[in-house]
C-alpha cells in the first residue's frame, strides 16, 4: 500500500480521526524515508512509547584466549549491553483545499491525491531536515525558528562527544584533501571499516570536484575519477539539507530516526467553516527523534568557507 492509498483509504469518509494501523503506521513513515537523500541509508526504529530507549549491543575486541586440554579458566567472552534515551517530539502537517479548486483544476477530484502526495514527499525532506539541522536552543529571530526549534538533530548533537576536525584556520576553510585525510585520522580504526561515508551539501561535492579539476590542470592530468566521489577511498553521499560549512563522516546506520506508530492522516468536509468557506481540512500527526548510537564512530567538519 502507498502513500496515496494509504491517504485514500483513511481519508473517505466525511469525518476521520482513527490511528493507522501498525502496519500502514510503518508503510507511511518508511515511504517518506524513501523521498529523502539519507532515507536508505539511516537506521529507522518503530516504538509504541513516546519515549524510552533504544538498545545496544557490542563486543570487546582480543577477546581470544589461549586452550589449555581438560582445563577451565573461568574466562568468558561477554558481549556489553547498553541502551540510547530517545523522547520523541509530535508534529504535525496542516493544510486545506478549497471546493472551487477541485472543481475547477484540470485534474478535477484527482487533484485531491496529487497534493496529498506533495504534502507527504515534502513531509519526508523537512524531517530529513529536522534530523540533520533542528535547534532547541536556535535563536528566536531566526526566520525558521517555529521549524528549527521543535528537536536537537545529529549536527547539534555531534557538536559534544564527537570527533571535531575544524577548518576555520586551515587552508582559509576551503576544501582540499587535508580536509578529508585530518578528519580521517580523528576516528578510531574500529570504525574505519568501509561503512564510512561523507554526508555533505550538494554543493560541497561540486567543490570538491573543481579543487581536482584545478588540480588535475595545474598538475597535468593523473588524478583518477574516483576521488571525485571517494574522498580518502569513502564513498559521499549528497545530502541537500546538509549546511555548505559542514560535513559528517560516519557510517550512516549510526544515525537513528525513532518514530511511534502514533501516525494519523485526518480530513474532514464537515463543521460549519468547511461548509461556509466550502473546504476540504487535512492534517498528518505524527512524532519522532532523530539520535546517534556511537558519537566516538563519527567526525563533524567544521569551519569550510
Amino acid at each position: 500500500m502507498n502513500n496515496k492509498q494509504i491517504m485514500k483509504t483513511i481519508s473517505t469518509s466525511d469525518i476521520t480521526s482513527g490511528l493507522l494501523a501498525p502496519g500502514q503506521a510503518d508503510k507511511f513513515i518508511q515511504q517518506t524515508f524513501e523521498k529523502t537523500a539519507l532515507g536508505g541509508s539511516i537506521r529507522k526504529v518503530m516504538k509504541r512509547e513516546k519515549t524510552g530507549e533504544v538498545d545496544k549491543i557490542g563486543i570487546d575486541s582480543r577477546i581470544l584466549r589461549a586452550k589449555t586440554e581438560d582445563t577451565d579458566d573461568g574466562y568468558r567472552g561477554k558481549p556489553k549491553f547498553s541502551d540510547i534515551k530517545y523522547a520523541t517530539t509530535a508534529v504535525r502537517l496542516p493544510w486545506e483545499i478549497t471546493g472551487e479548486s477541485l472543481r475547477e483544476n484540470i485534474e478535477g477530484e484527482n487533484f485531491e491525491k496529487i497534493v496529498s502526495g506533495l504534502m507527504t514527499t515534502q513531509l519526508g525532506i523537512d524531517l530529513e531536515d529536522l534530523y540533520l539541522n533542528g535547534d532547541e536552543n536556535v535563536d528566536s529571530d531566526d526566520p525558521d525558528y517555529d521549524f528549527l526549534k521543535l528537536n536537537d538533530g545529529w549536527l547539534k548533537q555531534l557538536e559534544t562527544g564527537s570527533h571535531i576536525e575544524d577548518r576555520t584556520d586551515k587552508d582559509a576553510g576551503g576544501l582540499s584533501l587535508d580536509v578529508f585525510y585530518d578528519a580521517v585520522k580523528q576516528i578510531p580504526n574500529k570504525y574505519n571499516d568501509g561503512s564510512l561515508r561523507w554526508l555533505m551539501a550538494p554543493s560541497a561535492q561540486q567543490d570538491w570536484e573543481r579543487y581536482l579539476l584545478n588540480e588535475n590542470i595545474k598538475n597535468g592530468g593523473g588524478l583518477s575519477d574516483s576521488i571525485m566521489k571517494a574522498p580518502a577511498s569513502i564513498p559521499s553521499i549528497g545530502v541537500p539539507s546538509m549546511p555548505t560549512d559542514r560535513i559528517i563522516l560516519t557510517n550512516p546506520q549510526n544515525l537513528i530516526v525513532v518514530n511511534t506508530y502514533n501516525v494519523q492522516v485526518r480530513k474532514t468536509t464537515e463543521g460549519k467553516e468547511a461548509i461556509m468557506k466550502d473546504k476540504r481540512f487535512y492534517v498528518i500527526h505524527l512524532d519522532f527523534d532523530a539520535i546517534i548510537e556511537e558519537k566516538d564512530a563519527a567526525v563533524l567538519i567544521t569551519g569550510l568557507k
